[in-house]
């Protein structure tokens, strides 16, 4: 029977029993003014999955394919290319047996015209069967085209479709790109193929490096040759072998310095794609410096001139030095090291000059300003922001150590400080440094450490897998600020979609879910994000509609995302566990670490030979007491007709005591085990008796029995959400 397609659309086969055919070397080189350097590995993996597609799309067939990219180039290079599409059969689905012939069996209009649009005859035509009955069929060999003449066609696409974060226009083509491309290199077997992007004629002409090349064109015969002739230019092509360079010359400089390396593999890679040909140069600055913050001179070295920091190995304080990595390699390297010096020096200047500023008024004076800084449009000032976070976490605190006076004013001083340091001259020139230098200035202040120490850790964790706050209060503190931002903005109506994520709340929910869990905070999350919302209601802001009923569950299951992520990745554990322990907790207590107990504890029972047969009784319980209509009534033993319901009704009592026992001890193994000790009486009583029996009353004594079931299991977890493994 054939398989049905729709009108009109070509289904392609490939061919069988056809030879292997000739393959050929593909390189494609697109020359450009200097890239950002963020910009370069997002599009060559862009341009490797752009081919990619294309290339199966159009059956052309290929061995392995590569990506090579510098600050002027972006290169792919495809091994063994076939040279020609593999050929492939299309058939395509035309009008029903009825349409297209009479009842003399000679062709209509209909199959005339389906023949001639698919550019077959008449006589050709196929009838199938199809699950809807009998179907005309065109079936035409596609013996494909010369790959040649393929890639004419795609290559311009695959360049028109590369995306950049800013892209422009510098001819009138109206190309899009992120800088203006200069030169293309289009190769296939040693051919220059006939492509033409923006008005630029591919060739087989490249450049090697700006400043080390000698300036003349660089003729490409194929990748092995152009490889060679760039590196003779100063080129290397491929980012991991400079990524590897660049490393060797940073550590043969340490080596001789004796100072050891701040790691930090983003800037590793600023190295690598800001360079054709690097050069790792060590220089140094006046150690006065060092009298400032680390932080400082580390952001500023990074941020503004890209340079590794480096530090004492004896003491592992910061050292005046730093390693710059060139795009050069002059005779005379003390150029470029007096160079790179003289322009850090005035950077070290500055920042010194913002931080002596700074601290001529205090934090708290500063936060005085906070009125006229804008949290969010919709929102209100961080004024405000910061009042609802210093109450919250004031309750936090209460909450978490009750008779710990000490905690709550350290988390009460800490919030009111919280945010000042945004109006410091240090942060409005690093943003990144925010918390950071607000614990700094809050220790020059006076403050004490514990304040200080909160102040600094409010923004931790920074990333999704960054350093968490170290000190109860920084975490407290850090947890009331992420509360207030997502609850702001849910009911503000700005909620993560998709891909979207403007304001970072999945960011904030996941870092609530590590401080909650690898701090193991027993709070009551949902009370929480409770507060928040109605400290943030308190403020007037207008409400997105339908918030006021929905909220809290949607803030909560938006919590809920990050933790079924998290103790997926963390622990392993399975979906459907995770599912059933997070569907019970609505309503309830809602404390992560309890959960996340729950969940190993549901795991590891499932491993049991008697787990799933018990669950099959279960979801059979649970399915009739969702389904059926009954009054409930309190079970009545008068009325059991056979053993088996009185063998259920008096093992889901003292089970269910049991089990209540163990809950409440937190002994969760013990509280399944008494569940899984029910899986024999309740097998029994499917056995022995029929649930919906004639007389009314029975069958509600019964349902209702079954309903103390469902709700005996219900009380650890939704157990209908657990999957029988091999059903």
């Amino acid at each position: 029977m054939a398989t049905k397609k729709k009108a009109g659309r070509a289904a392609p086969k490939k061919g069988r029993g056809n030879s292997v055919p000739p393959v050929a070397e593909l390189l494609l080189e697109i020359g450009v003014e200097e890239l950002p350097y963020q910009f370069i590995k997002p599009a060559l993996v862009s341009l490797q999955k752009e081919a990619g597609a294309l290339f199966e799309y159009h059956r052309l067939s290929l061995g392995s394919m590569k990506i090579y990219g510098t600050p002027r180039r972006l290169v792919l290079v495809v091994e063994s290319l076939a040279t020609h599409q593999t050929p492939t059969t299309i058939e395509t689905q035309g009008p029903s047996k009825k349409v297209a012939f009479d009842q003399s069996g000679q062709p209509t209009k209909a199959a005339i015209g389906f023949a001639a649009g698919q550019s077959v005859s008449v006589e050709s035509l196929e009838v199938r069967q199809t699950p809807k009955g009998e179907y005309v069929f065109a079936v035409k060999e596609d013996k494909g085209r010369p790959t040649i003449t393929v890639l004419s066609e795609i290559l311009p696409k695959i360049l028109e479709e590369l995306s950049f974060p800013k892209a422009m226009k510098w001819n009138e083509t109206g190309l899009r790109f992120a800088r203006p491309v200069r030169w293309i290199v289009a190769l296939f077997g040693g051919t220059v193929l006939p492509v033409q992007v923006a008005g630029i004629k591919a060739g087989n002409r490249t450049y090697g490096h700006r400043v080390m090349g000698n300036g003349k064109p660089i003729t490409a015969k194929d990748f092995k040759t152009y490889n060679q002739a760039l590196e003779r230019q100063k080129v290397i092509l491929d980012p991991e072998r400079r990524r590897i360079t660049i490393q060797k010359q940073i550590d043969r400089l340490c080596i001789k310095a004796g100072v050891g390396l701040n790691a930090d593999d983003a800037l590793l890679d600023q190295a690598v794609y800001t360079t054709e040909w690097p050069c790792a140069v060590l220089g140094n600055f006046k150690p006065e410096y060092l009298e400032v913050p680390q932080e400082i001179l580390i952001t500023s070295m990074k941020e503004h001139q890209g340079f590794f920091s480096v530090r004492d190995k004896k003491s592992g304080k910061l050292a005046p030095h730093f390693i710059a990595v060139a795009n050069n390699e002059p005779k005379n390297m003390s150029l470029i090291r007096t160079g790179n010096e003289r322009v850090l020096a005035a950077r070290l200047a500055d920042a010194k000059f913002f931080f002596d500023e700074d601290r001529k008024v205090s934090l708290e004076e500063r936060g005085k300003k906070l009125t006229g800084v804008t949290f969010h449009q919709k929102l209100g000032t961080m004024a405000q922001k910061q009042k609802r976070v210093k109450n919250l976490v004031e309750s936090l605190a209460a909450h978490v150590s009750p008779q710990d006076e000490a905690l709550r004013q350290t988390c009460i001083r800490a919030a009111s400080l919280a945010k000042a340091d945004l109006l410091s001259g240090i942060v409005g020139e690093f943003p990144e440094l925010q918390g950071v230098m607000g614990g700094e200035y809050a220790k020059h202040d006076g403050e004490s450490e514990a304040v200080s120490q909160a102040v600094r850790e409010q923004y931790l964790p920074r990333a999704i897998e960054g350093e968490l706050p170290s000190t109860v209060a920084g975490q407290l503190l850090s947890l009331a600020d992420r509360l207030d931002t997502i609850a702001a903005f849910f009911l503000v109506g700005i909620v993560p979609t998709g891909s979207e994520d403007p304001f970072a709340l999945r960011r904030h929910a996941t870092a609530i879910v590590r401080i909650l869990l690898e701090g193991s905070l027993r709070i009551d999350l949902e009370k929480y994000i409770n507060q928040a919302i109605d400290r943030v209601s308190d403020g007037g802001f207008k409400r997105v509609q339908g918030f006021e009923r929905e909220g809290l569950r949607q803030i909560t299951e938006f919590v809920f995302e990050r933790v079924r992520h998290y103790v997926r990745l963390v622990h392993g554990l399975r979906d459907d566990v995770i599912d059933s322990v997070l569907k019970s907790a609505y309503d309830r207590s809602v404390d992560l670490v309890d959960l996340v107990q729950k969940m190993k504890a549901v795991e590891d029972v499932t491993r049991k030979p008697e787990f799933d047969p018990l669950i099959v009784g279960f979801k059979r319980a649970h399915r009739l007491v969702e389904k059926e209509q009954w009054e409930r009534q309190p079970v009545d033993a008068t009325k059991f007709q056979h053993p088996s319901e009185s063998a259920l009704h008096t093992a889901v009592a003292e089970e269910g005591e049991k089990m209540g026992f163990a809950l409440s001890m937190g002994d969760y193994h013990e509280a399944l085990n008494s569940l899984v000790g029910l899986r024999p009486i309740i097998d029994a009583f499917f056995e022995a008796v029929m649930v919906n029996a004639e007389d009314k009353t029975i069958r509600g004594n019964r349902l209702t029995l079954l309903k103390e079931v469902d709700e005996l299991f219900m009380k650890f977890a939704d157990f209908s959400q657990i999957v029988v493994q091999g059903r």
